[in-house]
């Protein structure tokens, strides 16, 4: 993979994570699927679930233990109202980079 196709996916594990609860809970298996279905966003549990953890520490997350069908206890992952607003506030962001990377890419970038 090129260097700047990692990097860039690094920097939007977060934003994803957070993406993909933005609709409804989900435990860890269920949220690797949601966001694998991307292309070009493909996570594995060894970078998601320490980031689970961190954001559930930072207040982000909430969680929830229930049963599983077979296995386990599942830990079901929600947004709190900090964590939305952490997920809009990621989302602005993201929208003035694109609508800027957008602008370069037609050549109206460099216009005032």
């Amino acid at each position: 993979m090129k260097t700047w196709v990692a990097q860039l996916r690094k920097g939007l594990v977060e934003f994803s994570v957070l993406a993909a609860l933005r609709h409804g809970e989900a435990y860890g298996y269920e949220l690797l699927q949601r966001i694998n279905r991307i292309e070009g966003l493909a996570l594995t549990e060894s970078t998601v679930y320490p980031l689970l953890a961190r954001l559930t520490r930072d207040k982000l997350l909430t969680v929830r233990v229930a049963p599983s069908p077979a296995g386990p206890p599942r830990r079901y992952y929600r947004l709190t109202d900090e964590g939305q607003s952490h997920l809009n506030d990621m989302a602005g962001h993201w929208k003035q980079v694109q609508t800027g990377l957008d602008a370069l890419l037609n050549g109206t970038g460099d216009r005032p």
